[in-house]
Protein backbone atom coordinates (compact mmCIF):
# COMPACT_ATOMS: atom_id res chain seq x y z
CA UNK A 1 0.00 0.00 0.00
CA UNK A 2 2.81 2.26 0.92
CA UNK A 3 4.27 1.65 -2.18
CA UNK A 4 1.25 2.69 -4.74
CA UNK A 5 0.87 5.84 -2.29
CA UNK A 6 4.94 6.58 -2.95
CA UNK A 7 3.76 6.10 -6.72
CA UNK A 8 0.66 8.20 -7.10
CA UNK A 9 2.60 10.55 -4.91
CA UNK A 10 5.51 11.04 -7.43
CA UNK A 11 2.93 11.29 -10.79
CA UNK A 12 1.57 13.82 -9.02
CA UNK A 13 4.77 15.49 -8.38
CA UNK A 14 6.60 15.19 -11.54
CA UNK A 15 2.48 16.67 -13.09
CA UNK A 16 3.25 19.58 -11.10
CA UNK A 17 6.56 20.51 -12.15
CA UNK A 18 5.65 20.13 -15.27
CA UNK A 19 2.90 22.49 -15.85
CA UNK A 20 5.08 24.42 -13.50
CA UNK A 21 8.04 24.54 -16.61
CA UNK A 22 4.62 25.09 -18.71
CA UNK A 23 3.63 28.75 -16.68
CA UNK A 24 6.72 29.65 -16.13
CA UNK A 25 8.61 30.45 -19.32
CA UNK A 26 9.24 33.76 -18.74
CA UNK A 27 7.95 35.90 -15.57
CA UNK A 28 7.05 39.01 -16.03
CA UNK A 29 8.62 40.75 -12.67
CA UNK A 30 9.63 43.96 -13.69
CA UNK A 31 6.60 46.14 -13.01
CA UNK A 32 7.47 44.78 -9.37
CA UNK A 33 9.58 47.12 -7.41
CA UNK A 34 10.63 48.21 -3.57
CA UNK A 35 8.25 51.00 -3.48
CA UNK A 36 5.22 48.41 -4.82
CA UNK A 37 6.59 45.70 -2.78
CA UNK A 38 5.93 48.60 0.22
CA UNK A 39 2.19 48.96 -0.90
CA UNK A 40 2.17 45.50 -1.25
CA UNK A 41 2.39 44.85 2.53
CA UNK A 42 0.69 48.13 3.32
CA UNK A 43 -2.45 46.86 1.85
CA UNK A 44 -2.21 43.31 3.51
CA UNK A 45 -1.59 45.37 6.88
CA UNK A 46 -4.32 47.41 6.37
CA UNK A 47 -7.06 44.17 6.47
CA UNK A 48 -6.42 44.34 10.48
CA UNK A 49 -7.70 47.68 10.81
CA UNK A 50 -10.69 47.28 8.47
CA UNK A 51 -11.55 44.15 10.58
CA UNK A 52 -11.13 46.07 13.74
CA UNK A 53 -13.29 48.94 12.13
CA UNK A 54 -15.93 46.05 11.23
CA UNK A 55 -16.63 44.78 14.63
CA UNK A 56 -15.62 48.12 16.94
CA UNK A 57 -18.25 48.52 19.65
CA UNK A 58 -20.07 45.08 18.91
CA UNK A 59 -21.48 43.42 21.73
CA UNK A 60 -20.66 39.93 22.51
CA UNK A 61 -24.34 39.03 22.06
CA UNK A 62 -24.42 40.61 18.54
CA UNK A 63 -21.08 39.45 17.64
CA UNK A 64 -22.59 35.29 18.36
CA UNK A 65 -25.60 36.76 16.47
CA UNK A 66 -27.08 35.16 13.46
CA UNK A 67 -29.08 37.98 11.81
CA UNK A 68 -29.07 36.46 8.39
CA UNK A 69 -30.55 33.30 7.97
CA UNK A 70 -27.60 30.47 6.71
CA UNK A 71 -24.85 32.62 7.72
CA UNK A 72 -21.98 32.50 10.09
CA UNK A 73 -22.12 34.82 13.08
CA UNK A 74 -20.11 37.91 13.16
CA UNK A 75 -17.77 36.12 15.70
CA UNK A 76 -17.54 33.28 13.45
CA UNK A 77 -16.78 35.06 10.79
CA UNK A 78 -13.64 36.29 12.75
CA UNK A 79 -12.67 33.47 13.98
CA UNK A 80 -12.66 31.88 10.61
CA UNK A 81 -10.63 34.79 9.60
CA UNK A 82 -8.23 33.88 12.56
CA UNK A 83 -7.84 30.52 11.69
CA UNK A 84 -7.08 30.86 8.36
CA UNK A 85 -4.49 34.08 7.94
CA UNK A 86 -1.63 31.66 9.73
CA UNK A 87 -2.87 28.97 6.93
CA UNK A 88 -2.50 31.16 4.27
CA UNK A 89 0.96 32.55 5.85
CA UNK A 90 2.25 28.96 6.02
CA UNK A 91 1.55 28.44 2.42
CA UNK A 92 3.51 31.52 1.70
CA UNK A 93 6.22 30.27 3.90
CA UNK A 94 6.15 27.13 2.26
CA UNK A 95 7.00 29.17 -0.83
CA UNK A 96 10.02 31.32 -0.04
CA UNK A 97 11.73 28.43 2.16
CA UNK A 98 11.30 25.65 -0.73
CA UNK A 99 12.14 27.87 -3.06
CA UNK A 100 14.13 25.03 -5.14
CA UNK A 101 11.35 22.46 -4.85
CA UNK A 102 7.48 23.11 -5.81
CA UNK A 103 6.17 23.15 -2.26
CA UNK A 104 2.76 21.12 -1.36
CA UNK A 105 0.24 23.30 -0.41
CA UNK A 106 -2.64 21.89 1.80
CA UNK A 107 -6.63 23.19 1.50
CA UNK A 108 -8.20 23.49 4.55
CA UNK A 109 -12.27 23.65 5.24
CA UNK A 110 -13.60 26.21 6.19
CA UNK A 111 -16.58 24.19 7.45
CA UNK A 112 -14.89 21.84 9.56
CA UNK A 113 -13.30 24.67 11.03
CA UNK A 114 -16.63 25.80 12.01
CA UNK A 115 -17.79 22.78 13.62
CA UNK A 116 -14.69 21.42 15.76
CA UNK A 117 -13.33 24.65 17.06
CA UNK A 118 -16.31 26.22 19.07
CA UNK A 119 -15.65 29.57 17.37
CA UNK A 120 -18.91 31.16 19.32
CA UNK A 121 -16.65 30.19 22.64
CA UNK A 122 -13.93 32.28 21.56
CA UNK A 123 -13.09 35.56 22.41
CA UNK A 124 -12.92 38.33 19.37
CA UNK A 125 -10.16 40.51 21.14
CA UNK A 126 -7.92 37.18 20.92
CA UNK A 127 -8.62 36.51 17.72
CA UNK A 128 -7.77 39.83 16.23
CA UNK A 129 -4.69 39.96 17.90
CA UNK A 130 -3.86 36.93 16.17
CA UNK A 131 -4.31 38.87 13.03
CA UNK A 132 -2.66 41.02 13.76
CA UNK A 133 0.33 39.40 15.01
CA UNK A 134 0.38 37.26 12.30
CA UNK A 135 -0.02 39.99 9.43
CA UNK A 136 2.43 42.29 10.94
CA UNK A 137 5.14 39.43 10.87
CA UNK A 138 4.35 38.81 7.68
CA UNK A 139 4.14 42.31 6.20
CA UNK A 140 7.47 42.52 7.09
CA UNK A 141 8.82 39.71 4.89
CA UNK A 142 6.88 40.67 2.17
CA UNK A 143 8.58 44.49 2.38
CA UNK A 144 11.83 42.21 2.10
CA UNK A 145 11.05 40.61 -1.28
CA UNK A 146 12.64 40.49 -4.19
CA UNK A 147 10.23 41.02 -7.45
CA UNK A 148 11.46 37.82 -8.49
CA UNK A 149 10.27 35.80 -5.36
CA UNK A 150 6.86 36.82 -5.97
CA UNK A 151 6.80 34.34 -9.22
CA UNK A 152 8.05 31.39 -6.95
CA UNK A 153 5.40 28.71 -6.63
CA UNK A 154 3.95 26.10 -4.68
CA UNK A 155 1.67 23.34 -5.37
CA UNK A 156 -1.85 23.59 -3.78
CA UNK A 157 -3.51 19.88 -3.26
CA UNK A 158 -6.97 21.54 -4.83
CA UNK A 159 -5.96 24.55 -6.88
CA UNK A 160 -2.58 23.54 -8.37
CA UNK A 161 0.29 25.89 -9.35
CA UNK A 162 -0.08 29.36 -7.27
CA UNK A 163 2.65 32.17 -7.39
CA UNK A 164 3.70 33.71 -4.48
CA UNK A 165 2.02 37.03 -5.78
CA UNK A 166 -1.31 34.98 -5.93
CA UNK A 167 -1.05 34.13 -2.28
CA UNK A 168 -0.41 36.95 -0.87
CA UNK A 169 -3.16 38.62 -3.23
CA UNK A 170 -5.86 36.06 -1.52
CA UNK A 171 -4.93 36.98 1.62
CA UNK A 172 -4.82 41.03 0.78
CA UNK A 173 -8.87 40.48 0.01
CA UNK A 174 -9.87 37.51 2.36
CA UNK A 175 -10.39 39.99 4.89
CA UNK A 176 -12.55 43.11 2.78
CA UNK A 177 -14.26 40.05 1.21
CA UNK A 178 -15.35 38.62 4.97
CA UNK A 179 -16.03 42.50 6.04
CA UNK A 180 -19.11 42.45 3.46
CA UNK A 181 -20.73 39.90 5.41
CA UNK A 182 -20.12 41.57 8.76
CA UNK A 183 -21.78 45.07 7.39
CA UNK A 184 -25.10 42.83 6.55
CA UNK A 185 -24.78 41.47 9.86
CA UNK A 186 -24.27 44.58 11.33
CA UNK A 187 -27.22 45.77 8.98
CA UNK A 188 -29.41 43.44 9.69
CA UNK A 189 -29.27 43.96 13.18
CA UNK A 190 -29.33 47.42 13.23
CA UNK A 191 -25.95 49.03 14.84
Amino acid sequence: MLGVFCFVFSIGFWIARLRLAANQETPNTKHQTPMSLNKLADQYLAGVAQLRAAVAGMTREQLTARPVAGKWSTLEVVCHLSDFDPILVDRMKRILSMAGDVPLLLAADENLFLTALNYNERDVNEELAVIDATRTQMARIIRGLTPEQLQLTGNHNKRGIQTLEKVIGMACSHIPHHCTFIAEKRNALGV
